[in-house]
């Protein structure tokens, strides 16, 4: 058993928890306001006691604004804390476009966004014992393509070669809970079967009986710019690391087995 801190209780972390909380792990987390039976993240007096007393420190919080939030307020103190495990969820945003080409943690850090990479060189620097974890398209129950296509916001886009690498949210938990014991590093968290979205969506509508969306260009589809941005990217994430140093393997290692799970 051990005492998690989860700096950013958020979606993915929120799975994290559970599973650990399933365990007999203690576990405390922090958001934004300090909601429910979370501790608000600008309470330093209290999460610096929980980063005194935890085994093990997990931070989800992506950067904003430039810089990293977790790592400007607590840095120095996660850095000295007495974890024997330090980890960061991080993002394959990284790798930048690879124009369809496998890519693993060897490759440059050379993405569209400064601030994500300096965030993940910076943890991977802050000491010895960190694990980094880089997730592509994150989906799971509440949040997939089963429900775009219910509420209508699912697209078809035009874009015949565009591949993309996604990983189940349970994917996520497990990988975090397999690196306990196994060697720090940088880690790429993925299914096996990278693909074009579009297969996601016409396979959810046949699972849901909908009918398809119209296949779109991308500039008719009416994107926002975040979705936009997504599709300004094109590669295919090896998890080779993963499986072989963590003994890690995906509960769902396609979008056919996790979007059922989710049904």
């Amino acid at each position: 058993m051990g005492e998690m801190l989860i700096l950013g209780m958020g979606y993915a972390a929120g799975h994290v928890a559970r599973r650990l909380e399933a365990r007999g792990w203690e576990v405390a987390g922090t958001t934004r306001e300090g909601q429910g039976a979370t501790i608000a993240f600008e309470n330093r007096d209290l999460v610096l006691k929980k980063l005194r007393t935890a085994t093990h420190i997990l931070s989800s919080v992506p950067p904003a604004d430039g810089v990293d939030p977790v790592l400007q307020v607590y840095g120095e103190a996660i850095a000295l804390a007495p974890a024997t495990w330090v980890g960061y969820l991080s993002s394959t945003g990284v790798y930048g476009d690879c124009g369809g080409a496998w890519v693993d943690e060897s490759a440059p850090i050379r993405g569209r966004r400064a601030d994500r990479n300096a965030a993940d060189a910076a943890w991977q620097a802050l000491r010895g014992d960190v694990s980094v974890f880089r997730l592509p398209g994150i989906y799971g129950p509440g949040r997939s393509t089963l429900d775009r296509i219910g509420e209508g916001r699912a697209h078809r886009i035009a874009l015949p070669d565009q591949v993309f690498s996604r990983v189940h949210v349970d994917d996520i938990a497990g990988g975090v809970l397999a690196s306990f014991g196994g060697p720090a590093g940088v880690y790429n968290l993925a299914d096996d079967e990278p693909c074009h979205q579009n297969r996601l969506v016409e396979w959810g509508c046949a699972m849901r009986d909908a009918p398809l969306p119209p296949l779109q260009t991308l500039d008719k589809a009416g994107l926002s710019p975040a979705a936009r941005a997504f599709y300004a990217e094109n590669r295919r994430v090896a998890n080779g690391k993963a499986k072989r140093l963590l003994g890690w393997t995906p509960r769902y290692p396609s979008f056919r087995e996790g979007l059922a799970a989710c049904l």
